[in-house]
């Protein structure tokens, strides 16, 4: 019996991975089952708007942050109307919250939008499981409680790269947005599991808003006659995601084009270069990124576990790359001499890296130098994280002036922005 929930009354649940991890638990959100690729989140706040993120469908998420669910549940703060995740794995969860915004409990909200959910899990153990092993299959079952069982049908569902997510998460039709106060601007932004907080930084930097889905042809967007054009988060295997891919590589030198996480996967596919998945992803709002233009150190909020191979787009060019002619593999010999080298890609000219993740080395931002493009592979929003790279929506205003600069804003100006 678990003591702290229910008075020991709340069902049993299991969690099994791949690998043949086991985690024994109770029940924190609706009875059931569920199969998905289990990663970790390191956040300390904000995990409604980490359980309402598009970009998590398909997988199970386990909070590192020991307790949740003090605060309850804000319907403000919904970055989707319901949310996409399989599962969620939690230390302790809190059935009686206190905050005068909430209107009700997450094992509540969790039950009512039939996501399974289990507590009780060492979530340590669990977090450097998936660290030393990599992101794995994985099922939480509170009606199947035998292991061996469990784990055979774990190892027998299929990979989260062998459906196409954003198919599930993109709007099915177009949605135009106003822009807050005067309107400037007119933005295509390609749903590929686009975060409300991430339509309202667009919105609120004078941009109306046309959101389409993921498959829309390139011709459809530029029939709108946009000032720019967007390309969003999104979940899963970029390779699945082809229409987008496509759509990319028509628009990328006919408008100014900006993207972040899936979208500067799409950006980069479309430049020539190679994808590749990392071990256990990037998920949290601790992330530091310099930005190589300005020499300052952002930290990010992330959620993906596909990266660019930086060296895959093209030879360096030694004369705009500090004279270096030959690729690192980890990135932060740029950070560390604060260049931001510069290579040659087949279709597109010349391309920058800007951003570089100092935890682990690998490309977090580049800048196209003969097209107006860039992308990102963070979440500039900050629903949940810090307010480092809100500059971000205020670059791709800047890249639709016209202005060669757009990418040089310094953090602390970033903030008064």
């Amino acid at each position: 019996m678990n003591p702290l929930v229910d008075g020991g009354s709340t069902p049993r649940a299991l969690l099994v991975l791949e690998n043949g991890a086991v985690f024994a638990g109770y029940s924190a959100g609706a009875p059931g089952e569920t199969f998905g690729e289990i990663v970790f989140n390191t956040s300390m706040l904000g995990y409604q708007e980490i359980i309402s993120d598009p970009s998590y469908a398909g997988q199970i998420v386990t909070l590192t942050y020991p307790q949740v669910g003090n605060y309850g549940v804000i319907p403000s703060t919904m970055q989707s109307e319901t949310p996409s995740l399989r599962g969620l794995v939690v230390r302790d969860m809190c059935r009686t919250p206190s905050n005068w915004q909430s209107t009700g409990s997450l094992p509540a909200f969790l039950s009512e939008h039939g996501i399974v959910a289990i507590e009780g899990v060492d979530t340590r153990q669990l977090t450097l499981t998936i660290r030393e092993q990599g992101a794995m299959r994985a099922a939480i079952s509170t009606t199947d409680l035998d292991p061996a069982h469990l784990l055979a049908r774990v190892q027998a569902s299929p990979s989260i790269s062998e459906s196409n997510m954003v198919a599930e998460v993109s709007t099915s039709v177009e949605r135009t947005y106003p822009a807050q106060g005067d309107r400037a601007f007119r933005v295509v932004a390609y749903d590929c599991g686009e975060k409300l907080g991430i339509l309202r930084g667009l919105t609120s930097h004078h941009c109306e808003v046309t959101v389409v889905p993921w498959d829309t042809p390139a011709e459809r967007a530029l029939e709108l006659d946009p000032d720019g054009v967007f390309f969003s988060n999104g979940p899963g295997d970029p390779a699945s995601v082809k229409a987008t891919a496509q759509a990319v590589a028509k628009i990328l030198g006919k408008k100014p084009v900006f993207g972040i996480c899936l979208g500067n996967q799409m950006i980069s596919i479309a430049a020539g270069a190679r994808i590749e998945k990392l071990k256990y992803g990037h998920h949290g709002g601790n992330e530091p990124v310099m930005n190589l233009l300005t020499g300052k150190v952002e930290i990010t909020a992330q959620n993906h576990n596909y990266g660019l191979v930086f060296p895959t787009l093209g030879e360096l060019v030694p004369d705009e790359s500090g004279g270096i002619a030959t690729h690192s593999d980890d990135l932060r010999f740029w950070s560390e001499r604060h260049i931001a080298p510069v290579v040659r890609t087949k279709a597109y000219g010349r391309v920058r890296l800007t951003h570089v993740n100092l935890n682990d080395g690998t490309p977090e931002g580049i800048q196209f130098l003969d097209i107006p493009a860039f992308s990102v592979q963070y979440h500039p929003e900050s629903d949940p994280g810090p307010l480092d790279s809100a500059y971000l929506f205020e670059s791709f205003v800047r890249l639709m002036k016209g202005d060669p600069n757009y990418l040089a804003i310094d953090v602390r100006e970033g903030r008064r922005i």
